[in-house]
């Protein structure tokens, strides 16, 4: 029965396909369902799982309209119809000049994402704000960052590769590669490995 229910839905959003372009937007956007993919594993096959990603999540369909509206006026202008008849996450948020390939937004309720440059294969879940704490000061998040639920990443900072920030943390300086911030004001946690074996 899920798998009818599925079918009926992937036919109504089947329209949002129209929107593909080519060349690198296409080429990312295949990047971001690969991840969604390993993420949250579709019933259906590699082939079809676009369509079953933007049937499915509404944090899914509000970034492939990110990544229409930045492939140029044609996709942008087809972007804001396909929104409105095919609505996103109506309080998710992104409103970032450079998202890397991969993104994954887990619950993306109440959720911004202002940042200056969001790197490859980030991790958000709900209620983060990514963003400014004034005029023109936002973040700069590197590859493979995970901001967890609840989460404030404010002004001119940068999060290093792999960096992990703690549910509910609010970050408000630099956090170096593979470290996690934690608690508020965010204090930095050095990657496990340093930490030592008891940590």
């Amino acid at each position: 029965m899920k798998r009818v229910v599925l079918a009926i839905r992937m036919a109504w959003y089947a329209p949002m396909l129209v929107g593909l372009v080519s060349g690198r937007a296409r080429r990312v956007i295949a990047l971001d369902v690969d991840r969604w993919v390993t993420v949250v594993v579709p019933p259906v096959g590699r082939r079809r799982a676009t369509l079953a990603l933007l049937a499915t999540y509404r944090e899914y369909r509000t970034l492939y309209c990110y990544r229409l509206r930045r492939a140029g006026f044609a996709p942008a202008a087809l972007a804001t119809i396909l929104a409105l008849i095919y609505p996103g996450e109506r309080t998710l948020f992104l409103a970032c000049g450079d998202i890397g390939p991969g993104l994954f937004i887990q619950h993306g309720f109440a959720t911004i994402i202002a940042a200056r440059r969001l790197g490859s294969n980030c991790w958000v879940n709900q209620q983060v704000t990514i963003g400014f704490d004034r005029a023109d000061s936002r973040p700069t998040l590197g590859d493979n960052v995970a901001v967890h639920a609840g989460a404030k990443v404010l002004g001119d900072i940068t999060i290093g590769d792999g960096a992990r920030i703690g549910a509910n943390a609010v970050v408000l300086h630099d956090v170096a590669a593979g470290c996690t911030a934690v608690g508020v004001p965010a204090r930095i946690l050095p990657p496990k490995r340093e930490r030592g074996a008891g940590a």
